[in-house]
């Protein structure tokens, strides 16, 4: 059967079927124990024989279900997109990197009034700054946090990172309990963990297992993968919670599980602490995640590219394309070069490297070995910013114009063959219209390039911010967009 994988936050189910399980308390036994246990122990009726301690997973999960809360969107009125789910479109479209939905949300009818949906968050300052998943906030005209003490809050989105599938959201609270972060690297295979959300919207549920599996990629969930496997459970409602280990430390961020049924099977993903802290950090200081660049399209290699390559081993990243005037091109790294080190460090697969450039921070002089025409040889590279998608209005905005609700992203090399376009296409593109928005009304669209605002050239997510900061709350705008290779004027009125 094909296995599907599935982002839990949205509506509860209509039927729940519960089944009952008996869990000791979180006691086990450890060898020592049970021989202990298997040998008579003499004790002298005026000396009582002492308990032996339960392990921390009770003193665990009282220590992190206060802190780990109930998410819960509320969402406009949405035309029918084919999806429930706002970015499940662009999830969908020819452009998409992913191709398939965030979870098994059907289509739904026009102009049906959206209720939103449920995840979970965690508190990781006692001043009321949460980190949860992007899937779980995207598209909500509000938010309402709960807290397992019955608090409510109403919150606002700090801000996302949907190659990662975070967020970050603020209440205004003070004195919270909060969980501390982690070391997600000192994990290991084996290594008890617990999940700690709101499955099902059963508040504060924690459920315990082992890590199944590190450094997952290849998923095709999110951008930027490098899961932590566990099978503890993790159902419908627990995106956004904890992963916690059994030091009460937080390790990651419940995001995905592998289902044939849209329910727990045994395998589920969490962002590591490592790849969601530096997120949050940078979320909370600037409202934007920074990442190194460096303008490369890169493949798997095959043992039949590898041989044509004149390579022995089938390890390392393929360029498959340098984009223009980037630090790539100017570091002379060429379409065919094979790219094995970075910074002293072997490349195994894409997913490594990429996860290296993205860490590094922007200006740093980045030494790669690549395999040319079968000889090695280093280049250095200087690692630039990667533009990231700005939605200029979002839900809570206050700003008001006539391109509030739109989303865009830079329109890099890989983004433009995926649109099928042709040539140098300057602009940005589109990734999100909101539903009844002006621009919507006016007929903007997911995948339109945006190349001029009121005659004005658009050659960047700047440029357009710049622009659309200035725009008046009663004026129109005149848009020369590309739609598939072709131009398009559009007025969208005030």
């Amino acid at each position: 059967m094909k296995q599907l994988f599935y982002r839990h936050s949205g509506k509860i189910a209509a039927a729940i079927v519960l089944g009952a399980a008996l869990f000791l308390g979180g006691q086990y036994l450890n060898y020592s124990q049970a021989a202990n246990l298997a040998t008579p122990v003499a004790a002298s009726p005026a000396t009582p024989v002492a308990p032996t301690p339960a392990p921390g997973f009770t003193a665990v999960a009282n220590a992190v279900t206060p802190a780990v809360v109930n998410i819960t969107s509320h969402v406009a009125r949405m035309r029918d997109r084919g999806s429930r789910d706002p970015m499940d479109e662009f999830f969908r479209s020819p452009f998409s990197p992913f191709g398939f939905p965030f979870g098994p949300e059907g289509p739904m009818p026009p102009h049906e009034p959206r209720g939103g949906g449920m995840g979970s968050g965690v508190i990781v300052s006692p001043d009321g700054y949460i980190i949860t998943n992007n899937h779980v906030v995207d598209g909500a005209s509000e938010l309402t946090v709960t807290l397992p003490d019955k608090r409510e809050f109403k919150a606002k989105i700090v801000g996302t990172d949907p190659k990662t599938d975070l967020a970050v959201v603020k209440i205004n609270a003070s004195n919270l309990p909060y969980v501390r972060w982690g070391d997600s690297s000192k994990l290991q295979v084996g290594e008890y963990v617990l999940a700690v959300g709101n499955p099902f919207g059963l508040n504060s549920t924690v459920t315990l297992g082992i890590v199944s599996a590190l450094g997952r990629g290849h998923m095709g969930i999110t951008q930027y993968e490098d899961f932590i496997q566990t099978d503890a459970a993790i159902n419908p409602g627990n995106s956004g919670g904890a992963l916690v280990n059994t030091a009460g430390e937080l390790v990651g961020i419940n995001t995905a599980i592998v289902s044939q049924t849209g329910g727990y099977q045994g395998v589920g993903f969490a962002v590591p602490a490592n790849m969601a802290k530096p997120v949050y950090e940078s979320l909370v200081k600037t409202g934007k995640v920074v990442r190194g660049y460096l303008g490369i399209a890169i493949q798997e290699l095959t043992q039949d590219l590898a041989k044509s390559f004149g390579l022995k081993q089938a390890k390392g990243a393929l360029v498959s394309s340098v984009a223009e005037d980037s630090p790539a091109e100017r570091a002379g790294i060429k379409q065919g070069d094979v790219i094995v080190a970075y910074q002293g460090n072997p490349i195994e697969d894409p997913a490594v490297l990429q996860r290296e450039v993205t860490r590094t921070p922007v200006g740093t002089k980045a030494t790669l070995k690549v395999i040319r025409d079968g000889r090695e040889q280093e280049v250095t590279a200087t690692i630039g910013e990667q533009s990231e998608t700005v939605k200029v209005a979002s839900a809570d905005s206050s700003m008001e114009n006539a391109l509030a609700g739109v989303a865009v992203q830079s329109l890099d090399l890989q983004t433009a063959r995926e649109l099928g376009l042709h040539g140098k296409v300057q602009g940005v593109v589109v990734v999100n219209v909101e539903p009844d928005s002006l621009a919507d009304r006016a007929g903007l669209a997911q995948g339109d390039v945006i190349k001029e605002i009121n005659r004005q050239p658009i050659k960047s997510v700047r440029d357009y911010e710049k622009i659309v900061s200035n725009l008046k709350k009663d004026e129109s705008v005149l848009l020369l967009i590309n739609r598939r290779g072709t131009a398009l004027f559009i007025t969208v009125k005030a």
